[in-house]
């Protein structure tokens, strides 16, 4: 059997469930730590899918992401934002997962990530949460950490801040050009993750 990391998607195995990370309001939507959300954002515009309310806590958009070989369309995903903060992401998310039938092996979730820095995009599957605590209450309702994970850089803070508060300020004046640019380089990042499967698209998205 092939590495699972290996397996290109086959759009007949059901859906993928692609969840962005964040806190909701506009006061926290330019903030580093919804950097997830901001990519999520940036695939359904892609796509042309719109947002709607649904019953997990979340706001959802059914999408179908890249083309595969011969110009077919990409596997089907729902794309989710969380409408609760943060720190209780994992209810929302296990709700979705039921609701859609989707296995946790079939599950990303889109961060900001301060052991990255601002500008890189990683991709990973499973390890610790780094401090996260979006990632923490994930883990911790899923009770597996065997899910992929798209870490948008943002960065450690300067001098002696806190974590916490850095990551709850919006990117600095300098940065925003940049963004753009990080932003639409992450969601290139999980269309690949979808159809080439982790091994590739590690290797594509972490060459230097």
């Amino acid at each position: 059997m092939a590495d699972r990391d290996d397996d290109r998607t086959d759009p007949s195995t059901g859906p993928w469930l692609v969840v962005g990370l964040g806190n909701p309001g506009a006061s926290y939507a330019r903030n580093r730590h919804n950097a997830g959300q901001m990519v999520v954002d940036e695939l359904a515009a892609r796509s042309g899918a719109s947002f709607r309310t649904h019953k997990s806590r979340a706001a959802v958009a059914s999408a179908r992401l890249g083309v595969l070989p011969g110009g077919r369309p990409g596997p089907p995903v729902v794309l989710a934002k969380p409408s609760t903060y943060m720190n209780i992401s994992g209810a929302p998310v296990g709700a979705l997962l039921r609701f859609y039938s989707v296995d946790p092996s079939r599950l990303v979730v889109v961060h900001d990530e301060l052991d990255v820095p601002f500008g890189a995009v990683r991709l990973k599957r499973g390890g610790g949460e780094g401090g996260h605590n979006g990632l923490r209450d994930v883990t911790r309702v899923l009770g597996t950490r065997e899910y992929l994970r798209v870490r948008v850089g943002v960065g450690r803070p300067p001098g002696r801040m806190d974590p916490a508060a850095w990551v709850l300020r919006d990117f600095a004046p300098a940065d925003r050009t940049e963004l753009d640019i990080v932003v639409a380089e992450a969601a290139d990042a999980v269309e690949l993750l979808l159809l080439e499967g982790l091994e590739s698209a590690q290797q594509r998205v972490h060459a230097p």
